[in-house]
């Protein structure tokens, strides 16, 4: 059975002292060494001193995977809330209309007209 294959992770520690033994290879040969040695690929160089050099202390160090969280915008709690009492309204409006029809149809069993307000 063959263990799953894990994505390295680099410390920011670890890419700063990497970057610095990077600029310290002067003779031809020794920057090779070096990436054999840590098992690294040229391109983790290539990218670890452009973050270095943009000032990205924190482009150093693993971003975290999946999506970004965005901040709940207040407006929308709002109209959460408007839209459930607008319902509330209409139920209590439609509760209203139901009664004022049974009304009409005991009036009208009974013989009695209801007033009208007018």
């Amino acid at each position: 059975m063959v263990a799953k294959a894990q994505r390295r992770r680099f410390t920011a520690e670890y890419k700063r002292r990497i970057v610095r033994e990077a600029d310290r290879c002067t003779k031809p040969g020794e920057l090779g060494a070096l990436l054999r040695r840590e098992g690294l690929y040229s391109s983790h160089l290539t990218s670890w001193r452009a973050a270095r050099d943009r000032g990205e202390l924190a482009g150093l160090a693993p971003k975290p995977r999946g999506p970004k969280a965005t901040p709940a915008d207040p407006r929308d709690k709002k109209i959460v809330e408007q839209e459930r009492e607008l319902a509330r309204w209409k139920q209590r409006a439609e509760r209203a209309e139901a009664l004022v029809e049974v009304q009409k149809k005991v009036a009208a069993l009974l013989g009695t007209p209801l007033e009208s307000a007018k």
